[in-house]
Protein backbone atom coordinates (compact mmCIF):
# COMPACT_ATOMS: atom_id res chain seq x y z
CA UNK A 1 0.00 0.00 0.00
CA UNK A 2 1.45 3.50 -0.64
CA UNK A 3 1.05 5.40 2.20
CA UNK A 4 -1.07 9.23 2.46
CA UNK A 5 1.73 10.26 4.40
CA UNK A 6 5.78 9.53 5.23
CA UNK A 7 8.86 10.86 6.85
CA UNK A 8 12.20 12.39 4.74
CA UNK A 9 15.17 12.30 6.15
CA UNK A 10 18.04 13.75 4.48
CA UNK A 11 21.86 12.31 4.99
CA UNK A 12 22.75 13.95 8.47
CA UNK A 13 26.80 13.36 8.47
CA UNK A 14 27.47 15.81 11.40
CA UNK A 15 24.70 14.25 13.48
CA UNK A 16 27.27 11.71 15.77
CA UNK A 17 29.67 14.58 16.04
CA UNK A 18 26.70 17.07 17.28
CA UNK A 19 25.09 14.53 19.51
CA UNK A 20 29.07 14.10 21.17
CA UNK A 21 29.75 17.60 21.33
CA UNK A 22 27.67 19.23 24.01
CA UNK A 23 26.23 21.57 22.24
CA UNK A 24 22.86 20.45 22.11
CA UNK A 25 20.56 23.15 23.20
CA UNK A 26 19.68 25.91 21.32
CA UNK A 27 22.90 27.10 19.27
CA UNK A 28 24.53 27.64 16.00
CA UNK A 29 22.91 25.20 13.55
CA UNK A 30 19.73 26.02 14.99
CA UNK A 31 20.57 29.89 14.42
CA UNK A 32 21.73 28.74 10.69
CA UNK A 33 18.58 26.84 10.43
CA UNK A 34 16.29 30.04 10.96
CA UNK A 35 18.24 32.32 8.54
CA UNK A 36 17.73 29.76 6.15
CA UNK A 37 14.05 29.99 6.73
CA UNK A 38 14.12 34.46 6.27
CA UNK A 39 16.12 33.52 3.18
CA UNK A 40 13.41 31.30 1.97
CA UNK A 41 10.31 33.64 3.41
CA UNK A 42 12.04 36.71 2.52
CA UNK A 43 10.06 37.69 5.89
CA UNK A 44 13.14 39.12 8.31
CA UNK A 45 11.10 38.31 11.89
CA UNK A 46 11.46 34.29 12.02
CA UNK A 47 11.65 32.07 14.70
CA UNK A 48 12.13 28.24 15.18
CA UNK A 49 10.33 26.83 18.66
CA UNK A 50 10.48 22.87 19.80
CA UNK A 51 6.72 22.34 19.33
CA UNK A 52 4.34 23.59 16.80
CA UNK A 53 1.79 23.83 20.35
CA UNK A 54 4.53 25.95 21.16
CA UNK A 55 4.36 28.26 18.46
CA UNK A 56 0.92 28.85 18.80
CA UNK A 57 1.46 29.49 22.47
CA UNK A 58 4.12 32.17 21.80
CA UNK A 59 2.17 33.69 19.40
CA UNK A 60 -0.64 34.10 21.81
CA UNK A 61 1.26 35.34 24.69
CA UNK A 62 3.09 37.67 22.63
CA UNK A 63 -0.39 38.96 21.38
CA UNK A 64 -1.25 39.25 25.06
CA UNK A 65 -4.57 36.85 24.36
CA UNK A 66 -5.31 35.35 28.31
CA UNK A 67 -7.78 33.05 29.40
CA UNK A 68 -11.31 33.61 28.71
CA UNK A 69 -10.44 35.55 25.46
CA UNK A 70 -12.44 33.84 22.36
CA UNK A 71 -10.61 33.31 18.69
CA UNK A 72 -12.09 32.12 15.59
CA UNK A 73 -11.03 29.37 14.01
CA UNK A 74 -12.30 26.33 11.34
CA UNK A 75 -13.51 23.01 12.68
CA UNK A 76 -11.99 21.31 9.35
CA UNK A 77 -8.66 21.17 10.98
CA UNK A 78 -5.86 18.86 12.68
CA UNK A 79 -7.09 18.17 16.34
CA UNK A 80 -3.40 19.36 16.62
CA UNK A 81 -4.34 23.25 15.47
CA UNK A 82 -7.27 23.46 18.21
CA UNK A 83 -6.23 21.95 21.10
CA UNK A 84 -3.78 24.58 21.69
CA UNK A 85 -6.27 27.06 22.43
CA UNK A 86 -8.47 24.86 24.88
CA UNK A 87 -5.15 24.73 26.76
CA UNK A 88 -4.80 28.24 26.75
CA UNK A 89 -8.23 28.60 28.30
CA UNK A 90 -9.17 30.32 25.39
CA UNK A 91 -13.36 29.76 23.78
CA UNK A 92 -13.09 28.80 20.29
CA UNK A 93 -15.77 29.81 17.85
CA UNK A 94 -16.12 28.16 15.12
CA UNK A 95 -16.74 29.88 11.89
CA UNK A 96 -17.97 27.90 8.41
CA UNK A 97 -15.84 27.04 5.50
CA UNK A 98 -15.99 27.12 1.75
CA UNK A 99 -17.09 24.15 1.09
CA UNK A 100 -15.46 23.69 -2.29
CA UNK A 101 -12.28 24.44 -0.16
CA UNK A 102 -12.35 23.37 3.42
CA UNK A 103 -10.68 26.98 4.10
CA UNK A 104 -12.56 29.58 6.53
CA UNK A 105 -15.31 31.20 4.65
CA UNK A 106 -14.43 35.41 4.97
CA UNK A 107 -18.54 36.21 5.91
CA UNK A 108 -18.88 33.15 7.88
CA UNK A 109 -16.15 34.65 10.12
CA UNK A 110 -17.71 38.24 9.86
CA UNK A 111 -20.80 37.12 11.06
CA UNK A 112 -19.18 35.26 13.87
CA UNK A 113 -17.36 38.54 15.51
CA UNK A 114 -17.87 39.41 18.85
CA UNK A 115 -16.63 41.51 21.47
CA UNK A 116 -14.55 39.14 23.10
CA UNK A 117 -12.73 37.62 19.92
CA UNK A 118 -9.34 38.27 20.03
CA UNK A 119 -7.81 36.45 16.74
CA UNK A 120 -8.51 34.81 13.97
CA UNK A 121 -7.12 31.46 13.11
CA UNK A 122 -7.18 31.13 9.46
CA UNK A 123 -6.00 27.40 8.95
CA UNK A 124 -4.91 26.46 5.48
CA UNK A 125 -6.53 22.84 5.22
CA UNK A 126 -4.24 20.15 4.06
CA UNK A 127 -1.39 22.61 2.41
CA UNK A 128 -4.75 24.48 0.30
CA UNK A 129 -4.43 28.20 0.65
CA UNK A 130 -7.51 30.01 1.49
CA UNK A 131 -9.02 33.58 1.26
CA UNK A 132 -6.03 35.02 2.64
CA UNK A 133 -6.53 39.07 1.93
CA UNK A 134 -10.11 38.50 2.52
CA UNK A 135 -9.73 37.23 6.02
CA UNK A 136 -6.95 39.62 6.53
CA UNK A 137 -9.10 42.42 5.41
CA UNK A 138 -11.75 41.67 8.06
CA UNK A 139 -9.16 41.38 10.59
CA UNK A 140 -7.81 44.36 9.92
CA UNK A 141 -11.41 46.09 9.65
CA UNK A 142 -11.87 45.03 13.32
CA UNK A 143 -8.55 45.32 14.80
CA UNK A 144 -7.92 41.62 15.26
CA UNK A 145 -5.09 39.64 15.04
CA UNK A 146 -5.00 36.70 12.12
CA UNK A 147 -3.30 34.13 12.65
CA UNK A 148 -2.26 31.59 9.56
CA UNK A 149 -2.42 27.99 10.41
CA UNK A 150 0.11 26.80 8.36
CA UNK A 151 0.23 23.50 10.17
CA UNK A 152 -0.16 21.82 6.67
CA UNK A 153 0.96 24.08 3.91
CA UNK A 154 4.75 25.28 4.30
CA UNK A 155 5.75 26.15 1.07
CA UNK A 156 2.54 26.69 -0.51
CA UNK A 157 1.80 29.85 -2.72
CA UNK A 158 -0.93 32.48 -2.78
CA UNK A 159 -1.02 35.03 -5.23
CA UNK A 160 2.93 34.22 -6.07
CA UNK A 161 4.17 34.46 -2.12
CA UNK A 162 4.26 32.09 -0.01
CA UNK A 163 2.05 31.79 2.78
CA UNK A 164 3.73 33.38 5.65
CA UNK A 165 5.20 36.16 3.34
CA UNK A 166 1.38 37.32 2.56
CA UNK A 167 0.83 40.09 4.71
CA UNK A 168 -0.90 38.11 7.91
CA UNK A 169 -0.60 39.81 11.76
CA UNK A 170 1.42 35.72 12.19
CA UNK A 171 2.09 32.27 10.76
CA UNK A 172 2.48 29.20 12.19
CA UNK A 173 3.71 25.79 10.59
CA UNK A 174 4.80 22.53 11.61
CA UNK A 175 8.12 20.51 11.57
CA UNK A 176 7.14 17.44 12.82
CA UNK A 177 7.77 14.03 11.44
CA UNK A 178 5.15 13.86 8.14
CA UNK A 179 5.83 17.62 7.51
CA UNK A 180 8.52 19.29 4.74
CA UNK A 181 10.89 20.21 6.01
CA UNK A 182 10.73 17.77 8.71
CA UNK A 183 12.80 18.19 12.44
CA UNK A 184 11.30 14.87 14.14
CA UNK A 185 9.40 18.07 15.90
CA UNK A 186 9.23 21.89 16.19
CA UNK A 187 7.58 24.99 15.05
CA UNK A 188 7.90 28.05 13.03
CA UNK A 189 6.51 31.64 13.60
CA UNK A 190 6.74 34.60 11.42
CA UNK A 191 5.71 38.04 12.48
CA UNK A 192 4.52 41.09 10.79
CA UNK A 193 5.78 43.42 13.34
CA UNK A 194 9.43 43.68 14.38
CA UNK A 195 8.38 44.99 17.95
CA UNK A 196 5.78 41.29 18.53
CA UNK A 197 9.16 39.78 17.10
CA UNK A 198 11.32 41.34 19.36
CA UNK A 199 8.37 40.16 22.65
CA UNK A 200 8.59 37.08 21.10
CA UNK A 201 11.90 36.32 21.24
CA UNK A 202 11.54 36.71 25.39
CA UNK A 203 8.12 34.60 25.01
CA UNK A 204 10.14 31.71 23.42
CA UNK A 205 12.93 32.41 26.13
CA UNK A 206 11.31 32.12 29.52
CA UNK A 207 11.21 35.71 29.53
CA UNK A 208 14.94 35.96 29.40
CA UNK A 209 17.28 38.54 27.69
CA UNK A 210 20.29 36.78 26.79
CA UNK A 211 22.17 39.87 26.43
CA UNK A 212 21.86 41.39 30.00
CA UNK A 213 21.12 37.36 31.85
CA UNK A 214 24.45 36.82 33.25
CA UNK A 215 27.07 39.10 34.40
CA UNK A 216 31.08 39.42 33.80
CA UNK A 217 31.85 35.87 35.64
CA UNK A 218 28.61 34.43 34.18
CA UNK A 219 26.61 34.35 37.16
CA UNK A 220 22.67 35.01 36.79
CA UNK A 221 22.73 38.94 37.10
CA UNK A 222 20.13 40.18 39.82
CA UNK A 223 19.84 43.12 37.56
CA UNK A 224 18.34 41.35 34.62
CA UNK A 225 14.10 41.50 35.40
CA UNK A 226 11.62 39.36 34.22
CA UNK A 227 8.91 40.86 32.85
CA UNK A 228 6.77 38.68 31.08
CA UNK A 229 5.52 35.44 31.07
CA UNK A 230 7.57 32.91 28.84
CA UNK A 231 8.04 29.47 27.86
CA UNK A 232 10.97 27.04 27.45
CA UNK A 233 10.42 26.76 23.98
CA UNK A 234 13.60 27.11 21.50
CA UNK A 235 14.92 24.63 19.51
CA UNK A 236 17.73 22.50 19.79
CA UNK A 237 20.82 22.25 18.16
CA UNK A 238 20.03 18.67 16.98
CA UNK A 239 16.52 19.37 15.64
CA UNK A 240 17.87 22.82 13.81
CA UNK A 241 20.62 20.95 12.20
CA UNK A 242 18.03 18.68 10.96
CA UNK A 243 15.80 21.54 9.71
CA UNK A 244 19.03 23.01 8.25
CA UNK A 245 19.53 19.95 5.92
CA UNK A 246 16.08 19.33 4.98
CA UNK A 247 15.91 23.23 3.49
CA UNK A 248 18.57 21.84 1.21
CA UNK A 249 16.43 19.27 -0.62
CA UNK A 250 12.36 21.14 0.47
CA UNK A 251 12.07 22.83 -3.06
CA UNK A 252 13.02 19.66 -5.03
CA UNK A 253 10.34 17.69 -2.71
CA UNK A 254 7.55 19.95 -3.56
CA UNK A 255 8.55 20.35 -6.88
CA UNK A 256 8.19 16.36 -7.28
CA UNK A 257 4.74 16.70 -5.38
CA UNK A 258 3.64 19.26 -8.10
CA UNK A 259 4.47 16.73 -10.69
CA UNK A 260 2.80 14.30 -9.04
CA UNK A 261 -0.48 16.56 -8.44
CA UNK A 262 0.17 17.52 -12.42
CA UNK A 263 -0.24 13.04 -13.40
CA UNK A 264 -3.12 12.79 -11.27
CA UNK A 265 -5.20 15.23 -11.96
CA UNK A 266 -4.38 14.39 -16.06
CA UNK A 267 -5.79 10.29 -15.08
CA UNK A 268 -8.84 11.56 -12.39
CA UNK A 269 -10.07 13.95 -15.11
CA UNK A 270 -12.70 11.97 -16.68
CA UNK A 271 -12.85 9.98 -13.11
CA UNK A 272 -17.19 9.81 -12.98
CA UNK A 273 -18.31 11.48 -9.56
CA UNK A 274 -14.97 13.14 -8.68
CA UNK A 275 -13.23 16.51 -9.00
CA UNK A 276 -9.90 17.97 -7.86
CA UNK A 277 -10.15 20.58 -4.89
CA UNK A 278 -9.54 23.56 -6.41
CA UNK A 279 -7.50 26.73 -4.23
CA UNK A 280 -8.47 30.01 -3.86
CA UNK A 281 -5.75 31.68 -5.60
CA UNK A 282 -2.80 29.44 -4.97
CA UNK A 283 -0.47 26.55 -5.42
CA UNK A 284 -0.86 23.77 -2.54
CA UNK A 285 2.26 22.46 -1.48
CA UNK A 286 0.45 19.31 -2.63
CA UNK A 287 1.20 17.32 0.98
CA UNK A 288 -1.90 15.38 -0.57
CA UNK A 289 -3.68 15.40 -3.45
CA UNK A 290 -7.63 16.70 -2.67
CA UNK A 291 -10.53 15.29 -3.98
CA UNK A 292 -14.31 15.88 -3.95
CA UNK A 293 -16.47 12.67 -4.26
CA UNK A 294 -19.88 12.14 -4.45
CA UNK A 295 -19.39 8.83 -2.73
CA UNK A 296 -16.54 9.38 0.01
CA UNK A 297 -16.31 5.93 1.71
CA UNK A 298 -16.60 3.95 -2.08
CA UNK A 299 -13.93 6.34 -3.50
CA UNK A 300 -11.70 5.66 -0.28
CA UNK A 301 -12.18 2.32 -0.62
CA UNK A 302 -11.54 2.06 -4.17
CA UNK A 303 -8.38 3.74 -4.09
CA UNK A 304 -7.21 1.52 -1.23
CA UNK A 305 -7.74 -1.42 -3.77
CA UNK A 306 -5.90 -0.05 -5.53
CA UNK A 307 -2.66 0.35 -3.89
CA UNK A 308 -3.34 4.06 -2.67
CA UNK A 309 -3.83 4.69 1.26
CA UNK A 310 -7.00 7.14 0.34
CA UNK A 311 -8.29 8.67 3.61
CA UNK A 312 -10.28 11.53 4.51
CA UNK A 313 -7.28 13.29 6.85
CA UNK A 314 -9.47 14.77 9.56
CA UNK A 315 -12.91 15.19 11.34
CA UNK A 316 -14.27 18.27 12.03
CA UNK A 317 -13.44 19.82 15.39
CA UNK A 318 -16.83 20.33 16.28
CA UNK A 319 -17.89 17.29 17.29
CA UNK A 320 -15.67 16.94 20.17
CA UNK A 321 -17.45 17.93 23.76
CA UNK A 322 -14.56 19.80 24.72
CA UNK A 323 -14.81 21.89 22.71
CA UNK A 324 -18.37 22.97 24.18
CA UNK A 325 -21.66 22.80 22.32
CA UNK A 326 -22.00 25.58 20.05
CA UNK A 327 -25.41 26.74 18.20
CA UNK A 328 -24.49 27.34 14.82
CA UNK A 329 -24.97 26.20 11.49
CA UNK A 330 -22.15 24.91 9.78
CA UNK A 331 -23.40 23.19 6.15
CA UNK A 332 -19.95 24.34 4.20
CA UNK A 333 -18.01 22.07 6.75
CA UNK A 334 -21.12 19.56 6.00
CA UNK A 335 -20.78 19.68 2.62
CA UNK A 336 -16.74 19.65 2.55
CA UNK A 337 -16.47 16.99 4.94
CA UNK A 338 -18.70 14.72 3.65
CA UNK A 339 -16.78 14.67 0.11
CA UNK A 340 -13.45 14.91 0.82
CA UNK A 341 -10.77 12.55 0.10
CA UNK A 342 -6.67 12.66 0.13
CA UNK A 343 -4.56 11.04 -2.12
CA UNK A 344 -1.03 10.15 -1.63
CA UNK A 345 0.93 12.81 -3.39
CA UNK A 346 4.54 12.74 -1.89
CA UNK A 347 8.22 13.00 -3.25
CA UNK A 348 7.80 9.11 -2.43
CA UNK A 349 5.38 8.60 -4.85
CA UNK A 350 8.24 8.70 -7.19
CA UNK A 351 9.74 5.40 -6.32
Amino acid sequence: MIPLLKPYMPELPEMDAILHSGALAYGNYTKQFEEKLREYFRAPYVMAVNTFSSAIQVALTTLDIVPGDEVIASPMACLVSSQPYLAAGLSVRWADVDPERGTLDPESVRQRITPQTKAIVHNHFCGYPGHIDEINAIGKEFGIPVIDDGIECFGSLYKGKKIGACGTDVTVFALSAVRIPNCVDGGVIIFKDPQQYAKALLVRDSGIDRSRFRDDIGEISPDCDISLVGYSATMSNVNGYIGLQQMAVADTLFEKQQKQAEKWTAQLKDMPGCRPVSPAEGVPNYWIYGLLADNKRETILRFREQGYYASGVHIMNSIYSAFGKQDVALPGVDAFYSRFVALPCGWWMEE
